[in-house]
């Protein structure tokens, strides 16, 4: 993963902000849409299905009692021919998001998958509450970014919350030159709902993370140890 991709390059700010994206999101969630999330994804060859069939859970569902409007829109960095993304036409808005099972995929809903493959350039959006997959088997590394955007009012999850997934956009002052007030909002400008003082996250392998640490702390002992008995011998054998 690459957490923040709006500091790369320019092109990825600019397909952010570009006119017709802002249109479609101002239509379709409406005009208080942020981009809320800018992250780089590359996909390494394998067979094995690791993100299977979802809809994007990111709200609170104990304090919404309706489906907010969430859209990414991805782009292929490479030509994608297998393990492209995956979407079933129609599932939008029905059921809260959640994970689904082989079996619940039926062949009604098969029937409708659109299999998102196409050349490097290739961009799509999709509201993230419809059921879709990384498909598989990815016979080729896929490089991919994907733009969130949804209503930054609505309530986060506490799993996301925790880990600090929609933290505010880190931004290339290089690339903030004429941009609207609009596009400032959208870039979450002065906004500080979102925003954590002095976060510091926990790590999924803290165990190993302490044994590693220990082991290179001990390393750096002993060299430093061994540093001063051979300085030491040296000077002796001088003498």
């Amino acid at each position: 993963m690459v957490e923040d991709v709006l500091v790369i390059d320019q092109g990825f700010m600019d397909l952010a902000l570009h006119p017709v994206v802002k249109e479609v999101l101002k239509r379709y969630i409406g005009p208080a849409f942020t981009l809320n999330e800018a992250k780089g994804w590359k996909s390494l060859a394998t067979r094995r299905d690791f993100h299977g069939w979802h809809g994007d859970m990111w709200y609170d569902k104990s304090e919404v009692d309706y489906i907010p409007r969430e859209v990414k829109l991805a782009i292929y960095l490479t030509d994608v021919r297998t393990g492209a993304f995956n979407y079933i036409k129609g599932t939008h808005q029905k059921e809260p998001p959640r994970v689904y099972e082989g079996h619940e995929i039926t062949s009604d809903l098969a029937e409708k998958n659109a299999e998102m493959t196409g050349p490097a350039g290739t961009a799509v959006m999709f509201d993230t509450s419809g059921i879709h997959r990384q498909g598989t088997p990815i016979l080729e590394p896929r490089n991919a970014v994907f733009l969130n955007y949804h209503d930054p009012t609505v309530k986060i999850q506490e799993k996301d919350l925790r880990s600090y997934r929609y933290h505010p956009l880190i931004l290339n002052a290089s690339f903030l030159g004429d941009l609207s007030s609009d596009d400032q909002r959208i870039l979450g400008f002065g906004e500080k709902a979102q925003y954590r003082p002095a976060y510091v996250g926990k790590s999924a392998f803290e165990t190993s993370s302490r044994v590693f640490q220990a082991i290179h702390g001990g390393n750096l002992l002993w060299q430093d140890y061994s540093g001063r008995v051979l300085r030491r011998l040296r000077r002796l054998i001088r003498k």
